[in-house]
């Protein structure tokens, strides 16, 4: 098996508070809306994040995201509102963990 694409994804209970939080992470509104109750932010050519409403299944998912600098991104984060710990030490690099409206954990990972 050769796998080509990822797409992670969080299943929450409000789509719409969801939108607002993850657009806040990711800095800009989602790409795409294939179906109802589904949104996703394409990342890079091959890889991005969709958000399902799932209210019986929402907060038990966890994506974590490689960034290019973690102490920009946590400066960044924290300045718009997301409550964070800050950069800590983990799997020998440095990540940033955040929770979000629905307890979803998202990992940011790097140097």
């Amino acid at each position: 098996m050769t796998v080509t694409s990822v797409l992670a994804q969080a299943t929450v209970r409000d789509l719409d508070r969801a939108e607002r939080w993850y657009a806040t992470l990711f800095g800009r509104a989602p790409d795409s809306r294939p179906m109802d109750g589904l949104i996703e932010w394409h990342l890079t050519a091959d890889a991005g994040v969709q958000l399902w409403r799932d209210p019986e299944r929402a907060g038990r998912s966890t994506t974590v995201l490689g960034v290019s600098d973690v102490d920009a991104a946590a400066r960044d984060l924290a300045a718009a509102g997301v409550a964070h710990a800050g950069p800590e030490p983990g799997g020998g690099s440095r990540v940033v963990r955040l929770d979000d409206p629905d307890g979803n954990r998202v990992v940011l990972i790097g140097d």
